[in-house]
C-alpha cells in the first residue's frame, strides 16, 4: 500500500512539473509578440505617423478607442484628397477596425517606404519604412 502511494505521489509530481513547465513556455512565447512593432490609433489619427521596421517583420495596428477605422494602401494628400495606391512590394491591406481591436500588416518582405491611410478619417496617414 505504501509503495502504491509513493508511485502515485511521484506521478503526480511529474505531472505538476510538466504543467508548470508548459506555463512558462507559454508566457515566454506571448512576450515575443509584445516585441512586434506596434502603432496605436486614437479617434482620428495614428498616434505614431511613421515607423521603421526590419525586412520580414509585421506591424501591429491597435484601435484603442471605440471608433471605426478602415485601413488601406495609399495616403491622404495635402489637399485632403484620398490617394489609394499600393507601392511595389507593399503588403496589400484592407482592414476594418471597430474599436478595441488589433490587426497586423505584413510581412514586409521588400525594403522601401510604404503608405497606409484610414479611408474614414481625412489626414490619417501611416508611413512604414522597411530597412
Amino acid at each position: 500500500m505504501m509503495k502504491k502511494s509513493l508511485v502515485f505521489l511521484a506521478v503526480l509530481s511529474l505531472l505538476t512539473m510538466l504543467i508548470v513547465a508548459c506555463g512558462e513556455v507559454s508566457a515566454n512565447s506571448s512576450s515575443s509578440t509584445a516585441n512586434t512593432p506596434t502603432v496605436h490609433m486614437n479617434e482620428t489619427q495614428f498616434e505614431q505617423t511613421q515607423i521603421t521596421i526590419k525586412k520580414g517583420e509585421h506591424v501591429t495596428l491597435v484601435d484603442d478607442v471605440a471608433v471605426v477605422h478602415i485601413i488601406q494602401n495609399g495616403t491622404w494628400d495635402n489637399n485632403g484628397n484620398a490617394r489609394p495606391e499600393a507601392e511595389a512590394g507593399a503588403p496589400k491591406v484592407q482592414l476594418q477596425f471597430n474599436g478595441g481591436d488589433t490587426n497586423s500588416i505584413g510581412p514586409f518582405n521588400t525594403t522601401g517606404t510604404f503608405h497606409y491611410y484610414c479611408t474614414v478619417h481625412n489626414g490619417m496617414n501611416l508611413t512604414v519604412i522597411v530597412k
